[in-house]
């Protein structure tokens, strides 16, 4: 199933009694430091960034979107489901928890006994069930057999929602997209990736709303999609190491066909830079984001090969004021965890 461009404004109709329209903000700090780096003695630029805040979105991040679109499209389907099913740890376990409370279906979330307490509590106090399993891809999948198996013996079916692979999913998150250029047209559209559903939304929404170049940020430690994207074939996350923890998935097949012909380019970034760029977030603009949501501001900041691609292409374009649009994309941290990533740029 393709998705289009009608896909995510029938989406973004269908959620917006639901969830919230999150501010773009701007620094004049941050645009001063971008655009001293993207210039170029014979080029300069005037850069000027609009943040789509979805750390303010309900549960904290971008994935309330998507899920609410799911189980909107879940319900008023001809053999609507009794309830919803997923395995996750992170984001999308609260948000389909909530999205499922919301619209009156039991959510069933799988998740790791590694993981934190404090997202265990979130995703129960958000009305759904949690049931453990060890911390790997191929426990979480036989332990949502087992659970789906026993609904099923007791005359309750779920449905399987996805995190990031899937049409309603990648509809859903182009929504933030469409949002931000209700308030401004921009030239530029960045945003993180990791399995690609943010990514393949926005890069829909922005390319159905004109001639705007689509960009991707990725840790360097994680940098599957960067791999797949250049490499011209799917390359699945191995041993992905970075501070961006919402980050760590691979691209799927829907994901990654929609940015090999929607996305324009990947760049990729070191960690230093990353939690560099989520302490002047903190610092400068007075909000809460989490290391992913830095990556595309960390790529706009310190990346001399996105400033090279920039450059080429405001020439070609005759264009020396750019605006730049950067989907945030949560903002749900330790904050112990990010006070002691800070002080790494101390020493």
């Amino acid at each position: 199933m393709e998705v289009t461009f009608e896909d995510v404004k029938e989406a973004a109709e269908r959620i917006s009694p639901f969830v919230n329209r999150t501010p773009v903000l701007t620094s004049t700090t941050i645009d001063s430091l971008a655009s001293t780096h993207l210039s170029s003695s014979a080029n300069p630029l005037r850069i000027k960034i609009f943040f789509k805040c979805e750390n303010f979105q309900k549960i904290g991040a971008f994935k309330y979107r998507g899920a609410t679109n799911a189980i909107l499209q879940l319900i008023s389907s001809p053999d609507p489901t009794q309830s919803v099913i997923t395995h996750s740890s992170g984001n999308h376990a609260q948000a389909l928890a909530l999205a499922g409370s919301r619209h009156g279906l039991q959510a069933h979330i799988i998740m790791p006994s590694t993981a934190p307490a404090v997202k265990k509590a979130a995703v129960i106090g958000y009305g759904a069930a949690v049931h453990e399993c060890e911390a790997t891809l191929e426990s979480r999948e036989r332990k949502m057999q087992e659970v789906m198996q026993e609904l099923e013996k007791r005359g309750k079916n779920a449905t399987f929602v996805p995190p990031f692979n899937h049409p309603h999913i990648v509809a859903g998150q182009g929504t933030a997209t469409l949002e931000l250029f209700e308030e401004r047209n921009v030239h530029v559209m960045m945003a993180p990736v990791g399995g690609g559903g943010l990514l393949s939304g926005t890069a829909i929404a922005a390319k159905g709303k004109g001639d705007v170049l689509v960009v991707a940020a990725e840790p360097a430690g994680a940098d599957d999609a960067f791999r797949s994207f250049y490499g011209q074939e799917l390359v699945p996350s191995t041993n992905p190491r970075t501070v961006a923890d919402g980050l760590l998935t691979s691209l799927g097949d829907v994901t990654y066909k929609i940015v090999k012909e929607k996305v324009d380019a990947i760049f990729t970034v070191e960690e230093q830079e990353i939690i560099r760029a989520t302490k002047l977030v903190w610092e400068r603009m007075k909000m809460i984001i989490e290391p992913s949501s830095a990556v595309p501001l960390a790529v706009a900041l310190y990346s001399e090969k996105f400033k090279e691609y920039l450059q080429d292409w405001a020439q070609k374009k005759g264009q020396d004021e750019i605006d730049i649009g950067i989907i945030v994309s949560g903002g749900n941290v330790d904050f112990k965890r990010m006070v002691d990533l800070f002080d790494t740029l101390e020493r």
